[in-house]
C-alpha cells in the first residue's frame, strides 16, 4: 500500500515548513533512512528522511514552496502502484526572485560566510570556467554522501575542491581519502582541528542585490530583539590563567588515547562540565522568568551555539549535572555533527536551562553574549592569551589568560549571585582537578 509523506512537525513552534530541495525525483528506487529533501522551519534545515522502501511515485510539492504540517509533500510505493488521490495541497508556491532596483547610496553586503562550516561555503565565480573537474552542484548545491559530508567536516575539507566519482558526480568516502593522498595528508587540517572560514573564490566582490530573509535568519532577529529589548541584561567578566586548564585537557587526552576509540575532549567541553557542576552551588543561573513566577529548574540542559550555513543553531545537552566528562563530551560532538549535517532533532534544540558561546576558537578576546530567552544567563568564552602571570608564591610566570563574561537577566540573577557562580566557574578551570574529584 502506498504510503502518503506528510510535511512532519519539525520543532515544537513550527506550523509550515519550506520545502528546500527534493533529494529525490519522480520514479526514483527509495530505501528506508534515505533523505528525499530538504524542509527549512523556523528553527533550522532540516533532512526529511524516507521510512519506507519502494519507489517515489509523485512528488506534490516543488522546491521553494511553503507547506503547512500535516500537508502532503509525496507517496512511497510499490512500481507501478496507484497513487492515491489527495486534495489539492495548501502550499503556497515559491515567489520568483526580482533583483529590484536599490534605493540610491544603498550597498547591501553579500550573505556573510559561515565561520565553522566550509563545506557549504565555497562558491565559484560564475564567471569563470572551472579549471579543474570538481564537486558537481544542482541548483548551488554540491552533491556529497551524508558520510563524505560528515567526514568533510571532521576534517575541514572544502567539498567544492573535491572531484565526486559517485553516480551524478556525487562525492563519496573515497573521493576524500584519495584528495587527501594526493595532498600528502588532511591538507585541510588547521591547528587544533577548528575549522576557519573558507574564502570563496569571488571574495572581495561585492554587488548590490537583495535576498529573501530565511525562517531561520527570522527566528534568530525575532528572539535577539526580544532578549535585548524585553530582559534586563548586566554584564561580567573575569579574566582566568588558562595554563593548568589546557594542562589538564593534555593529561585527559594521553589518558583518553589507551582507550582507542578515538575519544577526546575539549577546552569548550571542560568549560562546559565545569559550568554544570557550578549551577549546582547557584541555582539562580539555572532559573527562568514566567511573568508571575520564577521557575526553578531541577536539571541542567547546558545549550552550546554552533554556526551553520544559515545561521545558528543551539543543541542541547539535556541532564549535563549527571554527566561523567567524557559522556558531555561525546554528547557535545554528536550534536556538532548533527548540526552540521542537518540531522538534529526538535527535542534536541529545545529545553536549554544555560548558554554557553564560545568565539575563542575564532581569535575572538572578549565579548559579551546576548541571553537565549528563557535562560536567566549566558556564559561567553574567549581566546586564551599568551601573557605573564603570577604563580602561587608570587611569581611572574609564563602563562596564558582567557577571559570569561557572563551576561546576565537582573530579573533573576542578582550582581552578586552572579559574581558568586563566576567566581566558582574561574576556580574550577583554574584547578581542574577538583571537577573530576
Amino acid at each position: 500500500m502506498a504510503t502518503i509523506i506528510e510535511m512532519p512537525k519539525l520543532s515544537d513552534t513550527m506550523s509550515v515548513g519550506t520545502l528546500v530541495k527534493w533529494h529525490k525525483e519522480e520514479g526514483d528506487s527509495v530505501e528506508n533512512g534515505d533523505t528525499l529533501a530538504e524542509v527549512e522551519t523556523d528553527k533550522a534545515t532540516m533532512e526529511l528522511e524516507n521510512f519506507e522502501d519502494g519507489v517515489l511515485l509523485k512528488i506534490f510539492v516543488s522546491e521553494g514552496s511553503e507547506v503547512p504540517i500535516g500537508s502532503p509533500l509525496a507517496v512511497v510505493g510499490a512500481e507501478g502502484e496507484e497513487i492515491p488521490e489527495i486534495s489539492e495541497s495548501p502550499a503556497s508556491e515559491p515567489t520568483k526572485e526580482k533583483s529590484p532596483d536599490l534605493p540610491p547610496d544603498t550597498v547591501e553586503e553579500p550573505a556573510s560566510e559561515s565561520s565553522t562550516d566550509p563545506v557549504h561555503d565555497s562558491k565559484s565565480d560564475p564567471n569563470e570556467p572551472p579549471s579543474n573537474p570538481v564537486a558537481t552542484k544542482e541548483a548551488g548545491r554540491i552533491l556529497a554522501s551524508p558520510l563524505a559530508r560528515k567526514i568533510a567536516l571532521e576534517r575541514n575539507i572544502d567539498l567544492s575542491q573535491v572531484k565526486g566519482t559517485g553516480p551524478n558526480g556525487r562525492i563519496v568516502k573515497k573521493d576524500l581519502k584519495a584528495r587527501e593522498d594526493s595532498q600528502g595528508g588532511d591538507a585541510q587540517s588547521v591547528k587544533g582541528g577548528v575549522p576557519l572560514p573558507v574564502i570563496s573564490s569571488n571574495h572581495g566582490i561585492i554587488e548590490d542585490k537583495i535576498i529573501p530573509i530565511s525562517k531561520m535568519r527570522s527566528v534568530i532577529a525575532k528572539r535577539l530583539l526580544e532578549s535585548k529589548t524585553s530582559i534586563p541584561h548586566f554584564y561580567l567578566q573575569k579574566e582566568i590563567n588558562a595554563l593548568p586548564l589546557k594542562l589538564a585537557r593534555s593529561r585527559i587526552n594521553q589518558r583518553l588515547a589507551d582507550r582507542k576509540d578515538g575519544s577526546k575532549v575539549s577546552i569548550n567541553d571542560l568549560v562546559l562540565y565545569a559550568c554544570a557542576d557550578a549551577i549546582k552551588w547557584f541555582p539562580a543561573i539555572n532559573s527562568s522568568w514566567h511573568d508571575r513566577e520564577i521557575k526553578f529548574h531541577g536539571n541542567v540542559h547546558l545549550s552550546f551555539g554552533v554556526a551553520v550555513e544559515d545561521g545558528l543553531v543551539t543543541p542541547v545537552i539535556k541532564n549535563a549535572e549527571s554527566m561523567s566528562l567524557v559522556s558531555l563530551s561525546t554528547e557535545a560532538k554528536s550534536l556538532i555533527v548533527k548540526a552540521r549535517t542537518k540531522k538534529l532533532m526538535p527535542d534536541e534544540m529545545s529545553g536549554s536551562t544555560f548558554t554557553v558561546t564560545n568565539l575563542g576558537m575564532f581569535g575572538i578576546d572578549f565579548f559579551s553574549g546576548i541571553i537565549n530567552p528563557p535562560n536567566a544567563a549566558i556564559l561567553s568564552v574567549g581566546a586564551s592569551i599568551p601573557k605573564p602571570v603570577l604563580d602561587q608564591t608570587g611569581s611572574v610566570v609564563a602563562g596564558e589568560t582567557l577571559m570569561l563574561g557572563l551576561s546576565g537577566d537582573h530579573r533573576l540573577v542578582d550582581g552578586a549571585i552572579g559574581a558568586g557562580f563566576l567566581k566558582l566557574l574561574a576556580e574550577n578551570l583554574e584547578n581542574p582537578a577538583s571537577l573530576l574529584v
